[in-house]
Formats: structure tokens, sequence, C-alpha cells
């Protein structure tokens, strides 16, 4: 599909959108509404079998998730977003690399709810951040099942009560292994399918 190729042509070489210039945000915009104007899935949270799983972030506007790239000596590494639709869970997963054995991980579970064919409103309920060898961290599977396993997490794990902690999330594309999602704040989020982490 061409529109798919045209936005993935416009994301490539930014770095999840740290690179992006106010031009390049300007093309992936247009290729992002092109590509909406083709969604495969009109009812996306009805396709459960191609919504649950583990997805990859290639490309946001939110400055919260590219301000993690700030941190003195360290880079963002990869950016998980795991849903599980039986539980209406999602797990935001951001690794943080840089300087050997002081990788962190940042992490945020929040609960969810359909409020239409194609939007959740969210309610984040848990952080968790640390360094990814004092969590034990080694994927994003093996963390969600020790999060939902009850483990308390050092040096940071805390739950939010703050009730204005919530948000939403709209599926405006979702195909085999492609998603893109507009958030509360003006955000779009374009992320990839991922097998087996």
């Amino acid at each position: 599909m061409k529109e798919k190729a045209r936005l993935l042509e416009a994301i490539a070489g930014k770095n999840r959108g740290l690179l992006a210039t106010d031009i390049d945000r300007v093309r992936v915009l247009s290729a992002l509404e092109q590509l909406e104007d083709h969604n495969p899935n009109p009812k996306p949270l009805e396709a459960k079998e191609l919504l649950d799983g583990n997805w990859r972030l290639l490309y946001t506007t939110s400055k919260g998730i590219l301000g993690l790239d700030r941190l003195p000596v360290l880079q963002l590494g990869q950016i998980y977003q795991c849903l599980r639709l039986s539980e209406g869970k999602l797990y935001n997963i951001a690794e943080i690399i840089g300087v050997p054995l002081l990788e962190g991980l940042v992490s945020v579970v929040a609960s969810f709810e359909a409020v239409s064919e194609r939007r959740v409103n969210v309610k984040f309920e848990r952080y968790i951040i640390g360094s990814q060898r004092l969590l034990g961290y080694h994927s994003p599977n093996q963390f969600i099942e020790e999060i939902e396993s009850g483990k308390k997490f050092f040096p940071i794990d805390f739950s939010i009560e703050n009730r204005d902690q919530k948000g939403w999330l709209e599926i405006t594309y979702l195909d085999e292994d492609l998603r893109v999602g507009r958030g509360n704040e003006g955000n779009v989020f374009v992320l990839s399918k991922e097998r087996g982490i």
C-alpha cells in the first residue's frame, strides 16, 4: 500500500521523532492522514487478534516520551506499548541505554476501557523507574509477568492515586504489523507489532 510506504519513508531516520524538524513533522502528519483514510480495520477494538500484543514505537510527537532522551550520558532505547485486551491493561515500557551497567527503565501501567469502536479511556495506575539490572529486566513479556504477579520493584515503584492521571487514545489505523494512534494531548503515535518479546 503506497500510503503506508509513504508514512514509513517519512518517519525513517527520525529516531522516533527526536530528529524531526518542523518540516518533517508536517510531512509525517500529511502521510499519516492519508494512511488513516485507508484503514483496513475501521473498528480496531473489534480486531482483538491484531491489536493484542507488544508494539514498538516508531514515531511520536509526545514531548513526554521524547523528553526521556534528555538525561545526561543516557539515551532513549526501545519503547514498547504492550496491550493485554483481556485484562484491559496497557504497559508503556521505555528502555534507557548509554553507560554500561546503568541502563534504566521507565514504565507506566494503565488500565483502559473502550468508549467507542476506536477510542479507549486510559487511567494511569502505577509508575516503575529504575536500573534494568536492579529491576531484573530482560524483556517486556518477562517484566509484565512480574508486575502482574504482584512484585514490587526497587527503587521507585508507586501507585498513582491522582484521579487526574488519565487520558484517551484513539486508534486511527490498524493492520497486521502497524498501528497509528492519536492521544488526548494532540500527540500521534506510530507503532510496529513485535513478535516474541
